[in-house]
Parts: structure tokens; C-alpha cells; sequence
């Protein structure tokens, strides 16, 4: 199936390398066929890792479904791995263009913001496809963000039209919750996914969360 480069909303899903590679994909093929609309594969990769094996092995089931494979912040693997789909930076990257021209061919691009709003700024002066928000709320894979805020999130929707996902913490439940306080196009999710053993069940509800009529 063609791999449909544009990331608009819905369930983003972040992978951890360091999981158990049969349990990895036996989850993530499940989440898939619930329609994730987009995976990122974490740069936690366990020491000496068999990285383009481990990508070509996701790629083959991302690309079964038509959706996006991302990498973490490691775009030099975009060069000699074209099964990675594009690239997920956690922080504005000094030389863009030059990342643009090294890779030599179209690829997806999105970034964290941790409430700097000069991080939204940039993304849309500088075409990225989406912006992340880390985190939401407290969670053991978003350890290292800063909390966010729903108003900085609804202050960003008044900057830029890119679509905006919120991640860290997220689970069906405060989905609703934070839909009443601020506009957002889809979810970030790890372990909210992947440590259970029903990804396809999990993913149901978050998208029956994102498509539920807010009055």
C-alpha cells in the first residue's frame, strides 16, 4: 500500500526499540489494523542493535497499512534506509536545509514543543508537518518534559493551522477532559498503547475519544 506521507491528526503511536522484537510487532500490527494514522520509532535502542533490521521489520507492517514510519531526532538514518518515512525532532535542528538536501528525496517532519511557543513559530516558518506537545501530563517516557499547559496549546492553534498533537500522560479519559479546554488534532501515545495487551481495543478508544461530539 502507498504510504501517505501527510500527518493531519488521530493516533500518533511511539515504539520503543528496546521492547522484545516479537512482542513489538505482534502489538504494533494489532494497533495498526485499529487505523494509527502515524508511527515513530523511539531512539531507545538497546546496546548493539541490529537498528536497519529492526526498521525494515516495522517498516514492512507500516507499509502494509499506508502509514508514516518516523525516526527519533536520527535523520542520517533517512540517507540509507528508505523504509523510514521521515523524521521527529525534539528540538529545533541548526541546519534543516542542509538535512533536507543530504537526504535527497521527500520525507515527513515534526517537532516537539515543551511550551515555547517560539518552537511553533519556528515549525510553521519553516514547514514542518505537526507539532508535539510534551508533556500533557505526568508520564515515565515524557520524564524529561516540562509540563504543559492547555492554554499554551490553544495559544499555539492561534499561531499556526499545523495540525497539533498532545502526548505525555494521555489517556482516553483526559482526552475529553482536555478537549474542553483547548483544540488539538490527535494524541501522542507509548505505553498507553503498547504496554497493553489489547493495542487494538486501547486505540478504539482513543479514537472514540478524539470523535466525540464536545457540547
Amino acid at each position: 500500500m502507498k504510504t501517505n506521507l501527510k500527518i493531519t491528526g488521530g493516533v500518533y503511536l511511539v515504539i520503543d526499540p528496546s521492547m522484545d522484537r516479537d512482542l513489538l510487532l505482534s502489538r504494533l500490527g494489532k494497533a495498526l489494523k485499529a487505523g494509527v494514522n502515524a508511527v515513530q520509532l523511539w531512539g531507545n535502542w538497546p546496546p548493539g542493535a541490529d537498528k536497519r533490521s529492526c526498521i525494515s521489520a516495522i517498516a514492512n507492517l507500516c507499509r502494509a497499512y499506508g502509514v508514516p514510519l518516523l525516526i527519533d531526532n536520527d535523520w542520517e538514518l533517512l540517507i540509507g534506509l528508505p523504509d523510514l518515512d521521515g523524521v521527529h525532532f525534539d528540538q529545533i535542528p541548526s541546519n534543516l536545509n542542509d538535512i533536507k538536501k543530504i537526504v535527497g528525496r521527500p520525507f515527513a517532519t515534526g517537532i516537539t514543543c515543551s511550551g515555547d511557543l517560539e518552537v511553533v513559530r519556528w515549525a510553521a516558518a519553516n514547514g514542518m508537518d505537526y507539532i508535539s506537545f510534551c508533556a500533557m501530563f505526568p508520564s515515565p517516557s515524557a520524564g524529561s518534559c516540562d509540563i504543559v499547559t492547555p492554554s499554551t496549546v490553544k495559544e499555539a492553534r492561534e499561531v499556526t493551522t499545523l495540525p497539533l498533537f498532545v502526548s505525555g500522560g494521555m489517556t482516553p479519559e483526559n482526552i475529553l477532559s482536555l478537549r474542553l479546554l483547548t483544540p488539538f488534532d490527535g494524541v501522542a501515545v507509548i505505553s498507553g498503547v503498547m504496554s497493553h495487551a489489547d493495542p487494538y481495543g486501547k486505540v478504539k478508544l482513543y479514537q472514540d475519544a478524539l470523535n466525540t461530539m464536545i457540547q
